[in-house]
Formats: C-alpha cells, sequence, structure tokens
C-alpha cells in the first residue's frame, strides 16, 4: 500500500459567483466520498480563501522571504486535500475520480517513502 495525496484545485472566481446551494450540495458530495471511501482516507482538508496565504521563498543567502499570496499565480488554487492509502496509483485515481470537484478538478501525487 502507498499513500497519496489529492490536492482539490478549485476557481475560487467560480465559488464566489455560485449560489450558496452549490456549496452545500458539494458539501453533501464530500461527505457521501467519505462515506464511500473511509478506509482508504488518512487525512483530509478544506483550506481557506487563497486571500490567506502567505509564501515563503529562500532568498539564496541562507535567508527567506515571506510575501502574502499563494505560491504559484494561478486560476485555479488549491482548495482542500485528502491523505489516501491505496494499493497502487491505478487504484489511488480510482478514488480521485470521486473526489467531488465541480469548479475544477484534482491532482493526484504519490508520497515519497508512503507505503
Amino acid at each position: 500500500m502507498g499513500k497519496y495525496l489529492v490536492m482539490i484545485y478549485d476557481d475560487e472566481a467560480k465559488w464566489d459567483a455560485a449560489d450558496p446551494s452549490v456549496m452545500a450540495r458539494n458539501d453533501v458530495n464530500h461527505r457521501a466520498f467519505v462515506a464511500a471511501n473511509g478506509a482508504a482516507i488518512r487525512g483530509a482538508g478544506q483550506l481557506d480563501g487563497s486571500t490567506t496565504a502567505t509564501s515563503i521563498r529562500s532568498d539564496g543567502n541562507g535567508g527567506h522571504v515571506v510575501t502574502d499570496g499563494v505560491f504559484a499565480e494561478t486560476k485555479e488554487v488549491m482548495g482542500g486535500y485528502y491523505l489516501i492509502e491505496a494499493a497502487d496509483l491505478d487504484e489511488a485515481l480510482a478514488i480521485a475520480k470521486q473526489v467531488p470537484s465541480p469548479m475544477g478538478g484534482v491532482e493526484v501525487r504519490p508520497l515519497v517513502n508512503g507505503d
């Protein structure tokens, strides 16, 4: 068994424009995903909006540069994650395809030494 991080990327502008019922339905869908895949889920979380992000980069001289905002400027931002355990990448992808992400998509990455 290996561990995989399923990162959920969404377009925040679409969420901001969506009717509150869309968020409520998404919450229901996540609860259903957890109920259906609870044996594989090792952790999960919903992230606060990208305006709350702080990024830290090395300054190349042993120090750091701290800036407000997300690390990469993209239309979609990471909105949440699941840490899952699966037999292999195929099983991880099958689980990840069930993650509700109506305003974006998901990215799956194996953890190094995650077995």
